[in-house]
């Protein structure tokens, strides 16, 4: 392989070709709970584009595996490389190429990070709104796991804010799909096929992204509820009221407690209405107006009320802000608590108190825990499973995975198969949908070399 060494330094210059102890251990994982690390064979970090297409050309040509990372936050192991194989990481890769105010959308490398691109954005009084929970992800890392998050209720996934892409194909060559079009019907939609592809078809190397309007004044309302049931049949009348909220999420009462605690976040709520307390829903609301953010404010006080919230607190502008970076770090809350892993079911609205119970009650049988928060708006259930043995933990995963397809739901709404869910998904997904994703997989990565061992075998 020591060919193979020299000709990467040939295309990216040798201080950006990592080998043997130069691998730090960053480089060996994302932030998945389960499975242990792996340092690649090599680490390069290319420049641009066309880097990238010599870097898979010689991959190709060598069979070599190959995993691409942006900033390694996620939670799939879809970052995690092969032992023998190679990291292409887009650290280099990290300017923000263009703000079109006129088109309203921001031109960027993937290595670009989501605080990065807020900052930047902010002067335009513009924003990009995938907000999958941690600021330092990436905005290709965003592309290949189809990124959700807490504003997705209002704005949606990944996939409805990326407009277009420049990728590189294994085999070298580089195409463009999309652009700065909003729309088009023009043959098939391959900047849709690749994401959320989990770097196993190409490998994105600049990513036009929607941009949205900021609007001037927000509020947020922190609404307790006694009964989990309740909460959940309170989100479909909130979001059909015509409110727009663009954070509509629930965390349960071990959770909150947790993330209270954990950032010493005091929210105002008496001693006995938090005891009585199963769940808490936070709703964000926006407008460009100040008296009509009023209005809508009071107007959905008062129907949480009617659906049987406790109390209705609007926070002020410090807790609000501190409860919803809280609630964004919620995995590291889970983390430190002790969680063997979190799984991010996403399932029909109407269908997430059957759910969670359903969930609640496999989680008992196996002297589990499962404990967690989620976007209520989206159905999109994020849980922390406290199972130290992994047989028992893979048994419950799978059948509360099973459960939620079962209610017309899918195992990842947002974090991805990656390597940690392969098994299940291979085992619970349709087979004909599955022998067509590897038909598509053939068609763009004939030589098998794109982050092999994510999503098949």
């Amino acid at each position: 392989m020591g060919n193979v060494a020299q000709r990467l330094a040939e295309i990216v210059g040798e201080n950006h070709v990592l080998t043997g102890e130069q691998i730090t251990d960053d480089y060996a994982h994302d932030e998945a709970l389960e499975g242990p690390p792996h340092k690649p064979r090599y680490v390069v970090r290319p420049g641009g584009a066309e880097e990238v297409a010599a870097i898979l050309a010689t991959a190709t040509e060598h069979g070599l595996p190959v995993t691409a990372r942006g900033a390694g936050t996620g939670l799939s192991a879809a970052a995690r490389p092969h032992p023998d194989g190679l990291l292409v990481s887009f650290e280099r890769m990290n300017a923000i190429l263009e703000i079109d105010t006129t088109n309203h959308v921001a031109v960027v490398q993937p290595g670009v990070t989501l605080s990065e691109l807020d900052e930047r954005t902010e002067a335009d009084a513009l924003g990009y709104t995938v907000y999958p929970g941690e600021l330092s992800a990436s905005v290709g890392g965003n592309v290949g796991t189809n990124a959700g998050g807490m504003r997705a209720v209002k704005y949606g996934v990944t996939r409805n804010n990326v407009l277009g892409l420049q990728a590189v194909l294994p085999t070298g060559e580089i195409i463009r799909t999309g652009g700065k079009i909003v729309k088009t019907s023009t043959g098939y939609d391959l900047t849709q096929l690749i994401i959320g592809s989990e770097g196993t078809l190409a490998l994105a190397t600049e990513v036009t992204v929607r941009l949205h309007p900021r609007l001037a004044h927000g509020a947020t309302v922190l609404a307790p509820f006694a009964d989990l049931d309740r909460l959940m049949a309170a989100v479909p009348e909130v979001v059909s009221s015509g409110l727009a909220p663009h954070i509509l999420e629930y965390i349960d009462a071990f959770t909150m407690g947790a993330i209270t605690y954990t950032t010493q976040l005091t929210l105002g709520i008496p001693d006995e209405v938090r005891d009585a307390t199963q769940a808490y829903l936070v709703v964000a609301l926006e407008n460009r107006d100040a008296d009509r953010l009023d209005g809508d404010v009071g107007a959905l006080g008062e129907l949480l009320t009617a659906l049987g919230a406790a109390d209705v607190y609007v926070l002020d502008g410090t807790a609000a802000r501190k409860l919803i970076e809280a609630r964004e770090k919620a995995f590291w809350t889970a983390k430190a608590a002790g969680a063997d892993d979190v799984i991010d079911v996403v399932v029909p609205r109407a269908a997430m108190p059957e759910f969670l119970a359903r969930a609640r009650e496999l989680a008992a049988k196996t002297e589990s825990g499962v404990a967690g928060c989620g976007h209520a708006g989206d159905g999109n259930v994020h849980l922390g499973v406290f199972q130290k043995d992994p047989d028992k933990r893979a048994n419950l995963l799978h059948d509360i995975f099973a459960v939620g397809m079962e209610l017309g739901g899918a195992i990842s709404g947002e974090h991805g198969i990656g390597r940690v869910k392969k098994a299940h998904f291979l085992e619970l997904e349709d087979p004909n949908k599955i022998a067509l994703m590897r038909r598509l997989k053939q068609a763009f990565d004939p030589a098998g070399i794109l982050n092999p061992g994510v999503l098949f075998d």
